[in-house]
């Protein structure tokens, strides 16, 4: 162990009487130092990373990092670590399509514009991500473009015209968060006059946020039996139901059971009669003033008047859907304004782009292409080009990225999950084939490697020896480490950070050892801080998959990617 020397003075203050001839003496003692500060001391010792590489063995190498562009713009601690320590940037989101286009279409490009500016002032190179997704999409806005065409009411709906309902006014809100048995979550109506023996009809109009099916019952509070009308099949467009009972005994509450359909359901113009009468025993079942009278219990589901212009308006007009055919013209379009108005501020600086981002499938067939068919939980940004373009879709956005952008523009293809053993990087390598065979050229292919550092060493040579077979540029396109089973920071051990570090610099050694010089893109580091246990934390959250800490402090990790950079010759 090194022992931190100490020197220490003992005497008193120079004179008093008794003491004023009084010997000085030095007294000398030694304390360990911790092996824990030994060590930063040795990773704090290092260098800035980009200058281990080595720019005369690899001089188109490019080290980068993905920030956020408020991080950069904002020239705090992150600009000053990514500009010391990198040479190329990538958004993580703000190069993406939901975070250009705006609802009406048109495309926000000023802060854009904003970020070449500062990586311009600084020398710092700007990687394009990305131009052709799933995820981060405008979603709402490209729906919009393909959705049906609404007629007025009495319009002939032609060929291919479907009759929809109007909204209008108010109706009854009813959501569910999760499914239930059916009498565990209801809404009910006290009511009176209803006799025993006695055939009552049910009329109602009603809608869900998805499909699904309620039922409504007749019940007597005084032992809960009751006679039931039976179940509706719920669309997401209003449907007009008419329903008949005859009682068994006398009912004095008009019950609806939903407790099974886990969404939001609006009824609305709800009439209950007696056959052959007129009049209506429900007061006020159009809603129009309110909910008044109607209550509900269970599995924290609510009950509500709903907004003005979601109540049901009657039959409606018609609706025409749009061909497959009419709806890739329109994407096809669409595509082009986002990749020709991206180009249009960033070809002067950005000279590489992953213009397709993710498109293999995870499973069953990894050499399939994803798809949202038959997908009921799509997130707001989430919009599948390739099921409305086809297995072209990348073949027309390299054929728009390379007519937009510049005749040597490096475009990649990205995807994840190319070291997990199966057979995607099987088939992103067919795909990228296919892709060429159309007259589109792919000049690189990216890994992504969100791994942990218990991921399986063989695997990931296996995936780098596939990827250097292609003889494309291969770049490791978004790097990080997590520790294995989800691990938080606070749970993290020095030996979990060490065998983290070891990973890193296996991942880098590799990469130099089995992709060929002239293959050899460059590496990505996509999350260089530790991810935050934050709410807001949106990717790994809690996780330390960096290099730093949150509070900038250099981990092992650090210390072995400078290794693995340095020894690189």
């Amino acid at each position: 162990m090194k022992r931190l020397q100490t020197k220490t003075g003992i005497g008193l203050i120079a004179g008093l009487p008794f003491c004023s001839c009084a010997k000085h003496e030095i007294l000398q003692y030694g304390t360990e130092k911790p092996e824990s500060l030994i060590a930063q001391e040795n990773i704090d010792s290092y260098a800035p990373l980009i200058s281990y590489i080595d720019k005369n063995a690899h001089p188109n190498f490019k080290w980068g990092l993905a920030l956020n562009m408020d991080d950069y713009l904002n020239k705090g601690v992150m600009y000053r670590l990514a500009n010391r320590n990198f040479e190329e940037m990538v958004m993580g989101y703000e190069m993406k399509h939901a975070s250009i286009v705006q609802a009406d279409g048109t495309l926000n490009l000023s802060k854009l514009e904003r970020v070449i500016k500062a990586a311009q002032e600084n020398n710092m190179q700007l990687f394009g991500h990305t131009l052709t997704w799933h995820s981060g999409q405008n979603a709402t806005y490209l729906n919009s473009l393909i959705a049906p065409v609404k007629l007025p009411a009495g319009s002939d709906p032609g060929q291919g015209g479907i009759n929809v309902p109007s909204e209008s006014g108010y109706a009854m809100k009813m959501t569910n968060p999760s499914v239930v048995n059916a009498w565990e979550a209801q809404t009910a109506y006290d009511i009176a006059g209803i006799e025993t023996n006695t055939e009552y009809i049910l009329k109602i109009a009603a809608k869900g946020s998805k499909a699904g099916s309620i039922g409504i019952d007749l019940q007597a509070t005084s032992n809960y039996t009751g006679d039931s009308f039976g179940a509706i099949a719920l669309t997401t467009e209003y449907k007009e139901y008419e329903l008949k009972l005859t009682t068994t005994a006398v009912r004095n509450r008009f019950i609806i059971n939903f407790g099974q359909y886990a969404g939001t359901v609006f009824i609305d113009d709800v009439s209950l009669k007696k056959v052959d009468t007129n009049t209506d025993i429900i007061a006020g079942g159009n809603f129009e003033s309110g909910i008044s009278g109607w209550f509900g219990w269970g599995n924290s589901s609510t009950r509500s008047q709903s907004a003005e212009g979601e109540g049901y308006g009657g039959p409606g007009g018609t609706v025409i859907e749009k061909t497959p055919e009419e709806k890739k013209a329109i994407l096809t379009d669409a595509l082009e304004t986002f990749i020709s108005g991206m180009m249009s501020v960033t070809k002067d600086y950005v000279k590489a782009w992953d213009v397709v981002n993710e498109p293999m499938s995870d499973w069953p067939d990894q050499y399939a292409l994803k798809t949202g068919i038959g997908k009921t939980d799509l997130a707001e940004d989430e919009f599948y080009w390739q099921d409305y373009l086809g297995k072209d879709y990348a073949v027309k956005a390299i054929q728009l990225a390379r007519k937009y952008g510049n005749p040597n523009d490096i475009l990649f293809i990205n995807d994840y999950g190319l070291e997990g053993g199966g057979n995607k990087c099987k088939g992103l390598i067919a795909y990228v084939n296919y892709v060429e065979s159309k007259g589109a050229k792919v000049d690189g292919i990216g890994t992504q490697m969100h791994i942990n550092s218990t991921a399986n060493k063989d695997d990931i040579v296996n995936m780098y020896k596939l990827l250097a077979a292609t003889g494309k540029l291969i770049k490791v396109s978004e790097l990080d480490i997590g520790l294995g089973d989800n691990i938080k920071t606070a749970n993290a051990t020095a030996a979990m950070y060490q065998q983290q570090a070891n990973m890193y610099k296996f991942v880098i050694e590799k990469y130099f050892e089995i992709i060929p010089k002239a293959q050899q893109y460059g590496i990505t580091i996509w999350s260089p801080l530790d991810s935050p246990d934050r709410e807001n934390s949106f990717w790994r959250k809690g996780e330390p998959i960096g290099i730093w800490t949150e509070s900038f402090v250099r981990k092992p990790a650090y210390q072995a990617v400078a290794k693995a950079l340095r020894n690189q010759k």
